[in-house]
């Protein structure tokens, strides 16, 4: 894979050369552009923190939908988390750049990254940005799985199920052997192009644990199990997933069943937070 290049256009801002003139016809050739532009689709929602915003918008030559996240004035505590994460001082746009461009290398899908940037006080981060590229001709999981899960269950479905389910293991062992863990690995956040490929977003949070990094995978798998939708997949389904997860055929060892002793049960913990408060828990849907 050939290493994308970044240049500097202004004080602690740096954009892909080939989207430079994109984004200045545009205005946005600072940071302070940046924070002052409006121009798109907001993409708020009810948990999203106060310091944290989002907008949706085109760019032209080249033609892309693109995202923007901007933190502005993040609270210490959770610099002092993105820190502890990154094993060192990095503001919170450049935190989520990092871990896609080393998961991009070790050969994991994530979003391409077009233009990002910081701002530092004395000490603390002020704000920072990045414009990521939409996926082109994809979709989440959680949106929209393959039409063979909606047609008849025909022989032919079956195996393509099967297959599909195979694939999207095999895509989060490749993930998990980087040492990576998402820590909001749901359908949501997974994407699948209509050329069979497997994509990893919102990697806000992604990070290499130094301690409890069985914790951290067991956590990862819940909640993909959690959102996996029972009306799509069984039981088997979920055993398939995990035979082909751990590189096995068809005999589980004790650590294996212990293993799954814990994630149903984070996966149940999960259930009864959220039918507490009024939603349901896909996987048992």
């Amino acid at each position: 894979m050939r290493e994308q290049k970044f240049i500097n256009i202004s004080k602690s801002s740096f954009i892909d050369p080939a989207y430079k003139g994109a984004f200045r016809e545009l205005g946005l050739t600072s940071i302070d552009a940046v924070f002052s532009f409006n121009a798109g689709r907001n993409l708020a929602k009810n948990n999203l923190a106060r310091y944290r915003s989002r907008l949706e918008f085109e760019i032209q030559s080249p033609a892309v939908t693109v995202f923007l996240k901007r933190y502005d004035k993040p609270p210490i505590l959770a610099q002092l988390r993105s820190w502890l994460a990154a094993h060192g001082r990095v503001s919170c746009a450049a935190f989520s750049f990092k871990s896609a461009k080393e998961l991009a290398a070790a050969g994991i899908n994530t979003p391409k990254t077009l233009f990002y940037g910081e701002q530092w006080g004395t000490f603390f981060e002020k704000r920072s940005f990045i414009i990521t590229e939409k996926i082109p001709n994809a979709e989440s999981l959680e949106r929209k799985l393959p039409d063979f899960f909606d047609g008849p269950a025909t022989v032919e479905n079956l195996k393509l199920r099967r297959n599909f389910i195979a694939q999207l293991a095999s895509f989060i062992r490749k993930f998990h052997k980087t040492d990576y863990r998402h820590r909001d690995l749901y359908l949501s956040h997974i994407f699948y192009s209509d050329s069979g490929d497997f994509y990893l977003i919102d990697l806000a949070r992604a990070f290499k644990p130094v301690v409890l990094r069985r914790r951290f995978r067991i956590k990862d798998i819940a909640q993909l199990y959690y959102s996996a939708p029972a009306r799509y997949f069984s039981r088997t389904d979920r055993l398939r997933f995990y035979f082909s997860y751990i590189g096995q055929e068809d005999k589980l060892t004790g650590e294996n069943k212990t293993f799954i002793r814990r994630v149903i049960n984070k996966t149940k913990r999960m259930a009864r937070h959220d039918v507490k408060h009024g939603r349901e828990a896909p996987f048992e849907n």
